[in-house]
């Protein structure tokens, strides 16, 4: 029988905790492809976060080291200076780089750290029990903002990847997301892309994923890709926003 299909080498055979209709576990398998492709799986070394990605460590075929709620840059900085030939990635989600994390991504930036950054988004806390997160959209419902995310008391949700894309020392910012087959290739292209620019000495790079929570948006995995359709790619545009590697 002809193989058509198999599962990366750059995944462990360790089966994913993800809830269903989650999307991390597409994500983990464009990341896994892409360093399988580049021909770095053995050099490279990432980062886990705090939150539903919490157990990365054990998915990704390659050296992981665990990092406290947000700091996953930092960390990374570390790594990336001390094994300057490796290619160092942190994964992490909204509630950790987007909150506690923000400083730390935005000045692992400013400094122009060679690391890559792979940031999902899905609009809410999840590990924890789906608290409003700052990226939570406005009037969205959360189990701390029953009544729908109220602009006038919490401003609007942060657009990470907009404004990373000021910095200088950003080379590449995108933003893709992963509800549909075509879309799925554009954002592994992103991700390609991504690491690219950490293997060729460009700078910093990060990819926002726009993801689903299912659970606890209180959907459907369906409804949950139709609500992100809906509700986030109109706040959260998707796109490059910087590409110096390109000439842009």
């Amino acid at each position: 029988m002809t193989i058509v299909y198999e599962k990366s080498k750059g995944l462990t055979d360790v089966p994913f905790h993800y809830c269903p209709g989650c999307t991390h576990g597409v994500i983990h398998k464009l990341v896994a492809e892409s360093l399988v492709e580049l021909g770095v799986l053995d050099d490279a070394i990432g980062v886990a976060p705090v939150g539903c990605s919490v157990l990365a460590y054990k998915y990704f075929n390659c050296d992981m080291q665990e990092a406290a709620h947000g700091r996953a840059p930092a960390v990374a900085t570390g790594i990336k200076r001390v094994h300057p030939d490796k290619v160092v990635f942190s994964y992490q989600g909204d509630g950790d780089l987007a909150s506690i994390g923000t400083a730390e991504v935005v000045h692992a930036a400013h400094r122009g750290e060679k690391i890559t950054t792979i940031f999902v988004n899905n609009a809410i806390y999840g590990m924890t029990g789906g608290q409003m997160a700052p990226t939570t959209l406005v009037g969205q419902k959360t189990t701390t903002s029953p009544f729908g995310r109220d602009e006038a008391h919490c401003g609007k949700p942060i657009r990470i990847s907009e404004m990373l894309a000021t910095i200088d020392g950003a080379k590449f910012i995108e933003r893709v997301t992963v509800d549909t087959p075509a879309n799925i290739r554009k954002a592994k292209k992103a991700i390609k892309r991504a690491f690219e620019c950490q293997i060729k000495g460009e700078g910093f790079a990060l990819v926002e994923v726009l993801s689903t929570c299912p659970t606890n948006w209180g959907l459907t995995p369906l409804k949950a890709l139709e609500w992100l359709r809906d509700n986030m790619i109109p706040y959260y545009p998707l796109g490059n926003f910087r590409d110096f590697g390109e000439g842009k």
